[in-house]
């Protein structure tokens, strides 16, 4: 029988989870109500595994933490090692049967993931998918209780995490005939100026995007609307509040049924979507069947 090998001395598991924590929710308060204990207790375990360590892992700014690069580098990793032993705990306790939890914006989950889960499903074959709405989309480094998330527009993953594009897309303004009309934008973009603009605290650079990608001025309009989230602002835009932004994939079918108009077309965002895994995992074949299956779908809709 093999020696077996005697594992090196770890850190404190109860340091390393208020670590794990305070990096991803970026406060104190936050992490210590993630983790049920008080301020206190968070800070003394900090205190703890940077003595353990010998090395600055925050610095501490106006009374902020703010991670240090070896303490962002060491926060990705144990992201990682937290989201395998979470990943492997459910395993154990589900038998045979795994489930894949796949992080997705809420918006991109309801418009264009939902009508297409059976087919994948289908694919995944003999492993579920718990599909993870998210109104404010945290990368996957911030996430060990999620396998997978999918990213919009640009995203420059972390060392330890590979993106896998499989979906390119289109963007633009769009209201419904009525709104259109009523502010004559089918006369050009300077008629955007009386519009109200409707964007969305989950994606809330799209109109300066727009105006910039499209080389297009941009304009000051009448009024603004934000909502938490994308979804709620195309709601808007169907009911007729406003003028949206919009990717083309969110509102194809009201193209069709002529719910909403696009008076200036789309432009092309290849950024698209992206699948984020940890690089741990790109071989792990259930991830390597949701990346093919992503690949193929989303290829059809570019």
């Amino acid at each position: 029988m093999p020696d077996r090998v005697v594992p090196q001395r770890l850190p404190p598991l109860n340091a390393l989870r208020a670590f794990d924590a305070v990096a991803r929710r970026g406060s104190i308060l936050k992490a210590a109500e993630e983790l049920g204990v008080v301020r206190g207790a968070v800070r003394q375990q900090l205190n703890l595994l940077e003595t353990y360590f010998g090395v600055p892992l925050f610095d501490r700014e106006n009374g902020r933490l703010v991670l240090t690069a070896k303490g962002r580098a060491f926060a990705d990793s144990i992201g990682v090692a937290f989201g395998i032993l979470a990943r492997a705990s459910a395993e154990l306790s589900e038998g045979n049967r795994r489930t894949l939890r796949l992080g997705v914006p809420s918006a991109f989950a309801v418009w264009w993931l939902m009508p297409r889960v059976a087919d994948l499903q289908a694919t995944l074959d003999g492993i579920d998918i718990d599909i993870v709405p998210m109104a404010m989309v945290e990368p996957l480094a911030r996430r060990a209780d999620l396998e997978a998330v999918i990213m919009g527009g640009e995203y420059r993953p972390t060392r330890d995490i590979t993106a896998i594009r499989f979906m390119e897309d289109e963007f633009g303004p769009v209201a419904t005939s009525d709104v259109s009309s009523r502010l004559g934008l089918g006369s050009g973009v300077a008629a955007l100026a009386g519009a109200v603009a409707l964007g969305s605290r989950s994606a809330p650079s799209l109109w300066d995007d727009w105006f910039s990608e499209s080389g297009r001025a941009p304009v000051r309009f009448a009024r603004k609307r934000e909502f938490e989230d994308l979804l709620l602002a195309i709601g808007a835009a169907r009911s007729g509040l406003g003028v949206a932004i919009a990717p083309r994939t969110a509102i194809g079918d009201d193209l069709v049924h002529g719910t909403l108009v696009a008076p200036y077309g789309f432009i092309h965002r290849p950024a698209g979507y992206s699948l984020s895994i940890r690089s741990s995992d790109t071989k792990d074949p259930a991830l390597v069947r949701l990346a093919d299956w992503l690949s193929r779908v989303g290829a059809a809709q570019s």
